[in-house]
């Protein structure tokens, strides 16, 4: 599969979604719209994930590309190309989708649980794991639930952590595709929310228990293994 993934800033690449193409044989190429790199033709694409970043989906006077890839990934879902959007790529797809995003109640910055709904359970995304999994987070922001889409999981901190719309559009406002360096990138560029506040943990905190970063890189291994395992769009560019 030919799988292409949208960069929004330089600290916030595929990381473990990186991993699991490499290993799983897969092309992977990326658009880095923060320097105004051009997007493929959608019709190249067997994959489109789009990544997170600081920024919010209706900043494009600051950032005057996110109308275009708005479009753009308005394009690949209509053509029937698998979609995976995380954390900012989650809620422009729920603004594409006719959702809205908003700021959450608190920012949820750390690891905590997330709750699988009955839907999750009964997605084939999620259908492998155990009704509580562990997430990391960080986000101040959050979607709704478009019109169409199944609500898959939520956190105490977050109504909405996952949604599905169809068969080939899923959104994640955790992260999965976090790695160790991810995370300690982030603290460095990002590091300005770590206020004292509820539901955000200190950089000691995140980094204390390590193996963690290898159970959510093999959770996120095992839902990127069924949604390609889902019918999909293939492409012969």
């Amino acid at each position: 599969m030919h799988i292409h993934y949208l960069q929004h800033v330089p600290f916030e690449d595929a990381a473990n979604i990186a991993v699991w193409a490499h290993e799983r044989g897969h092309r992977l190429t990326h658009t880095r719209l923060d320097l105004d790199q051009p997007l493929p033709e959608p019709e190249c694409l067997d994959w489109l994930v789009v990544m997170g970043g600081p920024m919010n989906v209706d900043e494009h006077a600051i950032y005057p590309w996110l109308a275009r890839e708005k479009e753009f990934i308005r394009r690949v879902i209509d053509r029937g190309i698998r979609v995976l959007g995380v954390c900012l790529g989650g809620q422009l797809i729920s603004t594409v989708l006719g959702g809205q995003v908003t700021k959450n109640r608190q920012k949820e910055i750390g690891w905590f649980p997330v709750t699988l709904t009955v839907e999750g359970v009964a997605s084939p995304v999620f259908s492998r794991f155990p009704l509580e999994i562990l997430a990391f987070h960080w986000h101040g922001d959050t979607f709704s639930i478009p019109p169409g889409a199944i609500r898959l999981a939520a956190s105490d901190g977050c109504d909405n952590q996952a949604f599905q719309h169809g068969r080939h559009v899923v959104a994640l406002q955790f992260h999965w595709d976090y790695s160790l360096q991810s995370v300690e990138t982030m603290i460095r560029h990002c590091g300005d929310e770590l206020i004292a506040a509820p539901g955000i943990q200190q950089p000691a905190e995140m980094l204390a228990h390590q193996g963690r970063f290898g159970e959510i890189k093999t959770m996120l291994h095992a839902m990127l293994d069924a949604m390609a395992q889902g019918n999909g769009h293939f492409s012969f560019c």
